[in-house]
C-alpha cells in the first residue's frame, strides 16, 4: 500500500477506531491506533471462563444479506464470506410468571397470525405494526458520506415509506406501546431504554430481520472484530494495546499529537477520537473546545443506561429452550439501590457453538440500570461488599431462570458477573452506558457534529456521534470522516472492495 507522507493517530479501538484506520489505510495515511486495554472491540467484547465464552454486545448485525443496506459497507472493512450467520425464526419470547408466552417472529406474517392469535381485542394496532415492519423493510438507507447526486436513488425509492418513517420516528416506545391492550405486546415496548427511544429504532429492527438482513454472527461482536484486525494488519496499520492516551496535544488551536499515561509523545498530522466522548472533549482536551451547546448535550441529553450481566456456563443441552426470553416479573428484582425491573432478559446461546462445549450452553441476563456510581464506588471502596452484591444479583437471576428451567443451578459450571464498574473499567464509557446517545423521539437519524469548534486537524467518530449506538455507527461515522480529511488533505478518497461479498447464511 502507497502512503502520502501524512500520518494519524486514532484513539480507541473500538468498531469506530477501526473502520477509521481501515479507509485511513486505503487513502494512503499512515495509522496508528492507540488502545487502553489489552484487546480491541472496546464495547464489542466478548471474553472467555473456563469452556465458556461469554457476549456483551452484538445481538444482530445490520447488513447480513449480500446485497442489502450495510453489507457492501462491511465488505470495505473485512472478508465478510469468513463469516457465518444465523437468522433466527423468533426474535424473542416475552412470557409472565405464569407461563404465558408471546413470541415476536422475526417473519411478519408469522408475526401477525401470532399477535392476533393472543390479542385479537388489539386487530387494528397489529395491522398497522405489521404493516409498518413491511414498510421499513423495504427502505434504503442514506449514506451519511454521500451528497444529494449518490443518495438521490435511495431518497426517490423511500418516497412512499416516508409518512411511516415520519409517524414513527416522532413518538417514544412507550407512546407506541400504549396502544395494545395486551400486557406482554405493550412490555415488548415499553421495557427499558427500548421505551424512552424513538418507536422507529425497535420497529426498523424488526423491518431488517424480516428481510433477514440482521442475522447473528457465529462467533459474536469478537469475529468481526478480528476479522476488521485482519484488514488493518494487511494493510500495515499498528494496533498499540495498553496505551492509554492523557491529553490530546494542541498548538495553535491545531490537533498535533498525543500523549500518553507513561508520559510517551506520539505526533501526527491528525487525530481522530474514537474513544469516550465525555473523556475526550472534558478530559484529553480540557473542555477548552466545548461551547455552550456541546456542554449542554452532556448535561441534558440522555445516554444509554448502563447494566449488569449475569453470565452462566451450564452443563446442559438447552437447544429446546428460546433463543432469548423477557420473564416479566411479578415481584421486581432489585439490582441496586434505586433500581428495580419488573422484567429481565436473558439470551441462551444454544445457537452459537463457539461458546461452550458440545451437549452445554452459555446464559446472559441483562440488568440495566442508570446508578452506576454505586457499582463504581463499591469497587473502589468495599471490594468484599462489592463482591456480595454481584453474588446477591447473580442467585437472584438463577432463581427466575428456575422457574422455567428446573434444576438449573444443579448444572451451573461458571458463575461471571460484570457491573458499570466494569465496563467504565475496560472501555471508560461514559456513566458506564451499553452504546452512547438515545434516538429521541423527533430526532431521526441525523448524526451529531464530529469537530469541536475552533480545533482543527480533530475528528470524533462512533456512538457519541451517532445517536443510537450500535455497531453500523462504526462505519457509518468512520467513513465520513476520512472522506473529509481527504478532501482537506486534497487527497483522493479511493477505496477498493478485496473480498467477495457472498457470505454463509444458516436459517434457525
Amino acid at each position: 500500500m502507497s502512503r502520502n507522507g501524512r500520518k494519524i493517530v486514532i484513539i480507541g479501538s473500538g468498531i469506530a477506531g477501526l473502520s477509521a484506520a481501515v479507509y485511513a489505510l486505503k487513502c494512503g495515511y499512515e495509522v496508528e491506533i492507540l488502545e487502553m486495554h489489552n484487546m480491541a472491540g472496546g464495547l464489542a467484547t466478548s471474553w472467555k471462563r473456563g469452556e465458556y465464552t461469554f457476549e456483551g454486545c452484538l445481538h444482530w448485525l445490520v447488513g447480513s444479506k449480500p446485497g442489502a443496506d450495510f453489507h457492501s459497507l462491511w465488505t470495505e472493512l473485512l472478508d465478510m464470506s469468513k463469516l457465518s450467520f444465523v437468522d433466527p425464526e423468533e426474535f424473542v419470547r416475552i412470557e409472565d410468571e405464569d407461563g404465558n408466552g408471546l413470541s415476536i417472529f422475526t417473519d411478519v406474517d408469522r408475526l401477525q397470525a401470532e399477535l392476533l392469535r393472543i390479542a385479537p381485542k388489539d386487530a387494528n394496532a397489529i395491522y398497522d405494526l405489521t404493516h409498518s415492519i413491511r414498510s421499513l423493510s423495504k427502505l434504503r438507507m442514506i449514506d451519511p458520506a454521500g451528497n444529494i447526486v449518490e443518495n438521490g436513488l435511495n431518497i426517490i425509492r423511500d418516497l412512499p415509506i416516508l409518512p411511516v418513517l415520519n409517524k414513527l420516528s416522532k413518538i417514544s416506545g412507550a407512546e407506541y406501546g400504549a396502544r395494545f391492550s395486551d400486557t406482554r405486546l405493550r412490555a415488548f415496548f415499553t421495557g427499558g431504554d427500548i421505551g424512552k427511544m424513538s418507536a422507529i429504532a425497535i420497529i426498523i429492527s424488526l423491518g431488517w430481520m424480516h428481510a433477514r438482513n440482521a442475522g447473528y454472527c457465529i462467533g459474536g461482536s469478537q469475529a468481526l472484530i478480528r476479522l476488521i484486525e485482519e484488514t488493518i494488519q494487511r494493510l500495515g496499520g499498528i494496533i498499540r494495546f495498553n496505551s492509554k492516551v492523557d491529553r490530546i496535544l494542541v498548538q495553535e488551536d491545531k490537533a498535533i499529537g498525543v500523549e500518553l499515561q507513561d508520559g510517551e509523545t506520539i505526533m501526527a498530522d491528525w487525530i481522530i477520537s474514537a474513544a469516550d466522548g465525555h473523556s475526550t472533549i472534558f478530559e484529553m482536551l480540557g473542555g477548552k473546545f466545548a461551547d455552550d451547546a456541546l456542554r449542554a448535550r452532556y448535561q441534558q441529553k440522555e445516554p444509554f443506561a448502563s447494566y449488569l450481566q449475569v453470565s452462566l456456563g451450564v452443563a446442559r443441552d438447552l437447544r429446546d429452550q428460546p433463543a432469548m426470553v423477557r420473564s416479566l416479573l411479578k415481584s421486581p428484582i432489585e439490582v441496586d439501590p434505586g433500581t428495580e425491573l419488573s422484567y429481565i432478559q436473558h439470551r441462551i446461546f444454544h445457537f452459537d457453538p463457539t461458546f461452550s462445549p458440545p451437549d452445554k450452553t452459555a446464559i446472559t441476563s441483562i440488568l440495566p440500570t442508570r446508578n452506576y456510581e454505586y457499582w463504581k464506588l463499591l469497587r473502589e471502596n468495599d471490594v468484599l461488599k462489592y463482591r456480595e452484591e454481584k453474588q446477591r444479583v447473580a442467585e437472584a437471576v438463577i432463581s427466575i431462570l428456575e422457574k422455567r428451567i428446573p434444576k438449573l443451578s444443579a448444572d451451573i459450571e461458571v458463575i461471571d458477573v460484570t457491573t458499570p464498574a466494569s465496563i467504565i473499567r475496560y472501555t471508560g464509557n461514559w456513566k458506564g452506558s451499553m452504546e452512547g446517545w438515545l434516538i429521541e423521539p423527533g430526532a431521526g437519524f441525523k448524526p451529531l457534529p464530529n469537530t469541536l469548534p475552533g480545533l482543527n486537524r480533530f475528528l470524533m467518530v462512533g456512538q457519541w456521534i451517532m445517536p443510537g449506538g450500535g455497531l453500523p455507527s462504526g462505519p457509518l461515522t468512520a467513513r465520513p470522516a476520512i472522506k473529509a480529511i481527504c478532501k482537506q488533505d486534497h487527497v483522493p478518497f479511493s477505496i477498493t472492495v478485496e473480498h467477495a461479498p457472498k457470505c454463509e447464511e444458516i436459517a434457525v
